[in-house]
């Protein structure tokens, strides 16, 4: 019985010689997508714009080159845009500070869920808590700090904040006056910052709950940073912007 089971395994083995090599299915990698992540608050996070502007990529024949990325994969407004799979995960956060965004956590969500391009819409709530412009603008220049260091070659789009009928607009005024000329200090070649004009326009009637904008207030952040990313969509994939 031994020796047959030797002669059994020789017989095997001279059947796969024989035969010739075994072929390996060659592994095929799938491009890498263009990771790009809406960070924000609530205004982020339970709204409708983000999938108005996976619309738009989705228009534009983009939405299989790239994907939201973030700590957040929800839809709480169960939002039906055009595109029904469109990708819903963010870094939108409800009631958070853009100060302690920049202090306690950027960093470890884009260590987690790298970006290539990042838009975002922040201060709101640093108002509500009497925040001053100051420290809302330092942490605006941080959280830029930390995306560079994550990649140095991020593309950013930061909104002017829309308006509030809930309490004093000052703050917001005030916020949406500084981002200009800091935007324009820390603008760069390799890691552009453009401003999606979010607020002109944007009527208090176009808020749900006098914080949050409607679905037409979610259709205008989408027309206002929709293009913008597009084209830096476009450019990071190296086709006409």
């Amino acid at each position: 019985m031994y020796a047959s089971s030797i002669l059994l395994s020789a017989m095997a083995l001279a059947g796969l010689v024989a035969a010739g090599p075994v072929q390996v299915a060659e592994r095929q990698t799938a491009p890498a997508k263009l990771r790009i992540m809406p960070l924000g608050d609530s205004i982020t996070e339970i709204t409708c714009w983000r999938a108005f502007v996976w619309d738009q990529l989705a228009d534009a024949k983009l939405a299989d080159q790239v994907q939201y990325v973030g700590s957040q994969n929800s839809n709480p407004q169960n939002c039906k845009p055009t595109t029904a799979n469109w990708d819903q995960h963010h870094e939108g956060h409800s009631g958070w500070l853009a100060i302690d965004i920049a202090n306690n956590y950027l960093t470890g969500w884009l260590q987690k869920t790298p970006a290539d391009i990042v838009m975002f819409m922040l201060g709101t709530n640093d108002v509500f808590r009497g925040k001053s412009t100051n420290d809302i603008m330092a942490a605006y220049t941080k959280m830029v700090n930390i995306i560079r260091a994550a990649n140095p070659k991020t593309k950013i789009i930061v909104d002017l904040v829309i308006p509030l009928s809930a309490g004093s607009s000052s703050g917001i005024t005030a916020i949406n006056a500084a981002i200009p000329a800091w935007a324009k200090g820390l603008n760069s070649t390799d890691s552009p910052i453009v401003i999606a004009d979010c607020n002109t326009g944007f009527k208090t009637s176009d808020l749900r709950d006098g914080v949050h904008p409607s679905i037409s207030g979610d259709r205008i952040i989408a027309s206002r940073v929709g293009p913008l990313l597009l084209n830096f969509v476009k450019q990071s994939l190296g086709k006409t912007a």
